[in-house]
């Protein structure tokens, strides 16, 4: 999956799981859930046309199904990830904050996954890892230590950029301006992305 792909079913996959009631998500409410800016690493702002790619993507590769019903005014979207890699709830939370945070921690894992999946102890979460490594193929590793780290970090395998990004410092209490430079750089990444989606729907 691409960076958008993986952002687009890893935000669905956390809609089910804490706001049950809202889910499956309009294409609206999938695009607040892309680009907020709590618990996303990197934070973005997507575009509904560059959703829309990485929506139709997944639904070619059969981990998206759009929802039709008389009673919705529009289109509605749900991941069937469980079903298409056997993922019980364990996993699939460590899978998803994977997804939406990049590489961390088992610690981090832990509690970062409390909305999603009660662990009891950091050494469950360790497990659950150690089971999605062993298959074949694996869905996550374990990256080299970084200096200046006490622990190794973990990355799914989702996604091969996803999977060898650095480790990133958690982002500084402080606000940040963009610059004119930081946005052209922003609507660069975006169109990349977007031709990557483009591209691999073409292929498909």
């Amino acid at each position: 999956m691409t960076p958008v792909q993986q952002r687009v079913i890893g935000s669905l996959i956390e809609k089910e799981l804490t706001t049950p009631d809202q889910y499956p998500l309009s294409m609206n409410a999938l695009l607040a859930a892309c680009n907020q800016s709590s618990n996303r690493d990197p934070v973005v702002q997507l575009d509904e046309r560059v959703v829309s790619n990485a929506l139709e993507i997944l639904k070619a590769d059969g981990l998206v199904r759009v929802i039709f019903s008389k009673g919705n005014r529009v289109d509605k979207y749900k991941h069937v990830l469980p079903d298409a890699l056997s993922l019980d709830g364990s996993s699939l939370a460590v899978l998803t904050v994977l997804l939406l945070r990049g590489p961390q921690t088992a610690a981090e894992l832990r509690t970062r996954t409390e909305r999603l999946h009660p662990f009891g102890a950091t050494g469950e979460v360790e497990r659950v890892l150690a089971r999605l490594a062993e298959r074949e193929p694996a869905l996550v590793t374990l990256l080299p230590r970084q200096p200046g780290r006490k622990e190794p970090r973990w990355a799914h395998l989702l996604g091969a950029a996803a999977a060898a990004a650095p480790v990133q410092e958690e982002p500084p209490a402080v606000a940040i301006v963009a610059t004119p430079d930081d946005d052209r750089i922003a609507s660069l990444e975006r169109r990349v992305a977007d031709l990557e989606d483009r591209l691999r729907l073409l292929e498909g």
